[in-house]
C-alpha cells in the first residue's frame, strides 16, 4: 500500500498520509494535530516513568514528511505544546534546532485547548498564532470539532482511532481520519496521545493508519 491515499472532500483533493496527516496539494500545505509537544517532559515533572525522545521522535517524522511533499506552509490544527511543563529546556531545544532546519517555511498554530493552558510557542520559532476557524479553501481549519456554517471543518482534539473487527486477541486498534459530511477529524500525529474510539455514523468513511499505510476500513 502506498504512504498515502488520495481523496475527494469538498470537491478538493486531500492526500491522507500514513504518518498520521493530511497534505492539501492545490496549497502545498501540510496539515497537522495533535503534535502535544513535551506531553512526556510534563508527566516526568509529575514523577512518571514516561519514555524520553519523544519529541525528537516527532520532529524526525516530521522532518521527513516535509522532505517527502512540496510544502510551503505547515499548519497545526491545535495542541501544539502540551502543557506549561512542556517549556522544558530539552523540548524547546529540540524545537528550535528543528525550526532552524526549516527557517523558511511558513508555520501556522490554530489555538487549541493546550495551547491556551500551556502558552503560545516562543516568539523565536515565528510560528504565527491565531484563533479558529482559519478558513482555507473550502476547509474551515480548527481544532475544537465544531460544525462551521459555511466550510468543511478539518479538526482535530479528539484523536480519533477505529477497532478493526477480529476475535479476542486479534482485535487491532489504530488511528484514523474520520470522515463525516461536513467533518473529518485527523488523527493525533504526536506518538504519546492516546486516542478516542470512533462510533460510525451512517454515511461516515474511516481509514485507518498503520505499518505505514493509509486504507479505508469497510
Amino acid at each position: 500500500m502506498r504512504p498515502y491515499l488520495s481523496i475527494q472532500l469538498a470537491g478538493t483533493e486531500l492526500w491522507l498520509l500514513a504518518e498520521k496527516a493530511v497534505y492539501y496539494p492545490a496549497e502545498r500545505t501540510l496539515l497537522i494535530a495533535d503534535a502535544h509537544f513535551g506531553k512526556a517532559a510534563a508527566y516526568r515533572k509529575l514523577g512518571q516513568p514516561v519514555p524520553h525522545g519523544t519529541t525528537n521522535d516527532n520532529l524526525q517524522r516530521l522532518d521527513s514528511l516535509l522532505a517527502g511533499y512540496d510544502c510551503e506552509h505547515l499548519i497545526f490544527l491545535g495542541d501544539f505544546l502540551h502543557a506549561p511543563e512542556s517549556h522544558a529546556a530539552g523540548t524547546l531545544s529540540a524545537i528550535h534546532a528543528w525550526r532552524e532546519r526549516h527557517h523558511s517555511l511558513a508555520i501556522t498554530l490554530i489555538r487549541g485547548n493546550h495551547d491556551k493552558r500551556a502558552g503560545d510557542p516562543p516568539a523565536g520559532l515565528h510560528i504565527q498564532v491565531v484563533p479558529e476557524p482559519l478558513l482555507l479553501g473550502p476547509f474551515a481549519l480548527q481544532h475544537e470539532p465544531d460544525p462551521h456554517p459555511t466550510h468543511h471543518v478539518l479538526a482535530g482534539h479528539v484523536h480519533p482511532a477505529y477497532r478493526l473487527f477480529g476475535k479476542g486477541r486479534q482485535r487491532l486498534r489504530l488511528p484514523c481520519f474520520y470522515l463525516q459530511s461536513n467533518m473529518a477529524l485527523l488523527p493525533a500525529f504526536g506518538a504519546f496521545t492516546g486516542g478516542m474510539n470512533i462510533d460510525r455514523a451512517d454515511n461516515s468513511r474511516v481509514f485507518v493508519v498503520g505499518e505505514g499505510a493509509v486504507w479505508e476500513a469497510v
